[in-house]
């Protein structure tokens, strides 16, 4: 609509043809956004009607060839990147402090903490959300560099109680990274894999949430999880087992009958004042938050896990959601560009 009183409102015959053209030229391309991705993730994320919607919109993709150096590519409005490796984390790294009209999603910087497990929930239970109807826990957790058969006594020294949640330490992009264990005993860790982390299973009722966040916009679905340890197969069970990703569960809880208390949503409050933390403290805007609700407890919830740029595939409508925060980003770098113009700080 707006594009189209605009148009009404140029004074004919007052402007030459190639002036039109280009003005044209530039409402049709509003934003250029630099990709540089990998082949599942550009697979998963980069779906017809997200391509579609944005050139509808005047935003075009285009791919970085990584092979090339990046500041001699563009020009971008935007750079968006989820790639791994410290030659990668120095290549955007320079070519945002030469480009800093560019916004790159993400900081890489920001990036490196949470693919780090000991860092990434580091100050989460410091968090002030004293007024947001619920309370944010980290579960108990320590980390295991070297020898896991000699863990057993470190364990007991940090208070952590079976059974464990074992996860690897660096998040690297690997299915490997991503596989999770519960050891039920001492001696089953010697069947783990250094360097990981161990962390206290807490009962949740067999559900997890998964926050996405995309800048400003919150959106959040159930998933299947593992369902609660009783006190007697505390007893019982020994051993390490392996559980799929909670995220390549084709299941989904909406779809079924579920015990209200179980499944209810995190409150709207309580997950607007979590993510304005987080976004602040890790300096992302593109994350997700996985969360789970103490089995029991109405409004006691733990953080498991961070992600960056998740797959937002599983996220309802993430299309829309993608083309509003563009358009919101170019918004943004021309009304900036209009306070430089008039001399007005922002």
């Amino acid at each position: 609509m707006r594009v189209e009183e605009e148009d009404k409102m140029v004074p004919q015959g007052n402007e030459t043809d190639g002036e039109v053209s280009q003005q044209q030229q530039e409402e049709k391309e509003r934003l250029v956004i630099g990709y540089a991705l990998t082949s599942k993730k550009k697979q998963s994320f980069l779906q017809p009607k997200l391509e579609l919607l944005a050139r509808k919109k005047g935003i075009s993709f285009v791919s970085i060839d990584q092979d090339k150096p990046l500041s001699e590519q563009g020009p971008f409005d935007v750079v968006l990147h989820k790639v791994l490796g410290n030659e990668w984390h120095d290549v955007i790294q320079d070519y945002q402090q030469k480009h800093p009209e560019v916004t790159v999603l993400d900081p890489p910087g920001a990036i490196q903490r949470i693919y780090n497990r000991q860092s990434m929930l580091q100050g989460l239970a410091d968090l002030n959300l004293a007024e947001c109807d619920g309370m944010i826990c980290v579960p108990k957790q320590m980390v295991v560099l070297q020898d896991t058969t000699s863990s057993a006594n470190e364990v007991a020294k940090a208070g952590l109680k079976f059974p464990l949640v074992a996860k690897p330490l660096l998040v690297d992009g690997t299915a490997k990274s991503h596989q999770l264990f519960l050891a039920y005993d001492c001696l089953s860790l010697a069947e783990l894999e250094p360097p990981l982390v161990l962390q206290e299973f807490v009962n949740h009722g067999g559900v997890l949430f998964k926050v996405f966040v995309v800048g400003d916009v919150i959106r959040v679905v159930r998933r299947f999880s593992l369902p609660n340890v009783s006190n007697v197969e505390k007893e019982k069970v020994a051993g390490v087992f392996q559980f799929p990703r909670v995220s390549s569960a084709a299941a989904s809880v909406d779809k079924t009958d579920l015990d209200p208390r179980v499944a209810e949503l995190p409150p709207k409050p309580l997950l607007e004042g979590l993510v304005r933390e987080l976004r602040s403290r890790l300096g992302l805007r593109l994350f997700n938050i996985d969360m789970i609700r103490e089995h029991g407890s109405q409004d006691v919830f733990y953080v498991i896990d961070i992600n960056y740029f998740p797959g937002y595939g599983k996220m309802p409508d993430y299309e829309q959601v993608f083309i509003d925060f563009f358009l919101g980003l170019a918004q943004a770098k021309h009304e900036k560009g209009l306070c430089v113009k008039s001399g007005i700080e922002m």
